[in-house]
């Protein structure tokens, strides 16, 4: 009799998919320009991530072509990515999923009461936890997609100086070399789903901190 009371009472306090959408737009427009600040910190971490690698692949594609090679590039230039700028790549990746972990503990810091208030009017835990995602997943995804157009950009700018009009003729749209067996659209769809998993990653810790919250701790934080 207790088990179908609470299953009945889970039913009924159960809140829709789009109300969370609602909540998660709403909470961003009013923590507008530190949401702005979020994003920017995804997409320059995605852009240069999208540019190394769509850097490489063009490169390798127009050496793949043996295009001047030797006249542009020297002797001692080899065609892929090297290996420090793959470690940098990585270090810029981790430095996202940091920011983003930091901004949404604050994000969850300073909205205790709003989170106490939510969980005494019925919200389930999985609906706080819905509800940090969809805000982290937005900002990913947002900066994630600018970002990869603008490191594809950049890729594509810096080899014209280089290759001159030649890029063109031997652009890896969607496969490349085998040494970069990628093509710049894939990397550019490969840098936006990354970019929106790793702002997922990077909020589940405090998502999961603000669900756990009990109720009557949070609406005795001070606003």
């Amino acid at each position: 009799m207790q088990v179908s009371s609470r299953a009945n009472i889970r039913t009924q306090i159960h809140l829709p998919f789009s109300e969370a959408v609602r909540i998660a737009f709403q909470s961003l427009r009013i923590r507008f320009w530190r949401s702005i600040i979020t994003t920017l910190g995804i997409m320059f971490g995605i852009a240069f991530f999208v540019a190394v690698l769509s850097g490489g692949t063009i490169r390798s594609a127009v050496l793949a072509e043996e295009i001047e090679t030797v006249d542009m590039l020297g002797q001692d230039e080899e065609p892929g990515i090297p290996a420090h700028l793959r470690w940098l790549v990585i270090m810029s990746l981790v430095v996202c999923v940091v920011g983003i972990s930091n901004a949404m503990l604050m994000s969850v810091t300073e909205r205790f009461r709003e989170i106490g208030t939510m969980k005494c009017l019925g919200a389930l835990d999985r609906f706080i936890v819905l509800l940090f995602l969809l805000e982290s997943g937005f900002q990913g995804l947002t900066g994630a997609i600018a970002g990869s157009i603008l490191g594809a950009s950049f890729a594509i700018v810096v080899n014209l100086r280089t290759f001159g009009w030649n890029v063109f003729y031997a652009f890896p749209w969607i496969t490349g070399p085998p040494e970069a067996p990628m093509g710049v659209l894939l990397v550019v769809l490969a840098g936006s789903v990354i970019g929106m998993v790793l702002a997922i990653v990077g909020a589940a810790g405090p998502a999961f901190r603000a669900a756990r919250m009990p109720p009557v701790d949070a609406m005795r934080v001070e606003a």
